[in-house]
């Protein structure tokens, strides 16, 4: 073992792992992370904290995180090299450490003119995958990027995101392998709606030999209604919706689809279950984190596992 990360262990005992996450809120009030927690913590193996997500002022992902700590539970916290240098990274990683987190995500961001601060100087230090590379130093060669030695690494267990779906699609899984060699332990897909491309982009995967250097969760987002639907296919960059989910969802009546889009999220981690290469599911409940237990039980998968 690696680290003491809670995920780690699940993926370690050979059982498909389960992770969710919450965004912290616009504002001081720590009890919205604390609520959203207790509607999946015993349903899933770690808790993502966005960070700024969507390039909006959040509170941090950091303190987020030591709050679900504090709840006894496992934090996974997100970072985005868009708001630092590597050195805050650095410091950051220190501090979370230090406070009990053992997880996190290494992201770019999305660019500031995306969100609600347009005018907001972007970073860009490093990219996701030297950020990788660098919290993998920290860890297993106890050495700040500058060279200088680290009194006390941090053990974090490393993951990163993956979008099969983004063009070009045959530079996919070349990205997936760049990850790989920095030294992701797990990755996160973005949320996966065509399935069917989701599985030739999983058999390069395993071609490739990654599935066996590499934790890969399936994203999944239950769709509410016809209208996100929509609204995803037309609106979101990197989505990937095809017209059978829109025909599905309006082929019902309005107070039925969100019944049904939990339902289309069951039957895809069913499927899902036989992929080669899938070791888990990350489930992406936008502000409808009490669903997540209905689509946990639904795959079969819960009780989750005692390691």
């Amino acid at each position: 073992m690696k680290t003491e990360s809670r995920l780690e262990k699940v993926l370690a005992s050979g059982q498909l792992a389960v992770t969710s996450e919450v965004g912290p809120p616009r504002g001081c009030n720590v009890d919205v992370i604390k609520e959203k927690a207790n509607m999946i913590k015993d349903y899933v193996d770690g808790i993502n904290i966005t960070d700024n997500q969507t390039a909006m002022v959040r509170m941090s992902s950091i303190a987020g995180g030591i709050a679900i700590k504090q709840m006894g539970l496992d934090p996974i916290i997100q970072m985005v090299s868009r708001d630092r240098n590597r050195l805050a990274m650095q410091s950051d990683i220190l501090g979370a450490y230090a406070l009990g987190c053992n997880t996190m995500l290494c992201l770019s961001g999305d660019h500031p003119k995306f969100g609600d601060h347009p005018m907001a100087k972007p970073v860009y230090d490093i990219d996701s995958i030297n950020m990788i590379k660098m919290v993998k130093d920290m860890r297993d060669e106890g050495k700040f990027q500058g060279g200088a030695d680290i009194t006390e690494p941090p053990k974090m267990f490393i993951g990163a995101a993956a979008n099969p779906f983004a063009d070009p699609f045959e530079l996919r899984v070349m990205r997936l392998a760049k990850k790989v060699a920095a030294g992701v332990d797990f990755i996160q897909t973005q949320c996966i709606f065509n399935t069917a491309k989701f599985e030739t982009w999983m058999k390069q995967v395993v071609d490739r030999g990654l599935d066996e250097k590499v934790a890969i969760l399936a994203g999944i987002t239950p769709m509410k209604s016809l209208g996100m639907a929509k609204y995803m296919k037309s609106k979101v960059p990197g989505m990937d919706i095809p017209d059978e989910v829109i025909d599905r969802l309006a082929g019902v009546d309005k107070d039925k689809q969100a019944e049904e889009g939990i339902k289309m999220a069951i039957e895809q981690m069913q499927r899902l279950k036989e992929c080669k290469g899938v070791k888990g599911f990350h489930i992406m409940a936008i502000e409808w984190e009490q669903k997540v237990p209905e689509l946990v039980k639904g795959a079969g998968l819960y009780p989750r596992p005692e390691v």
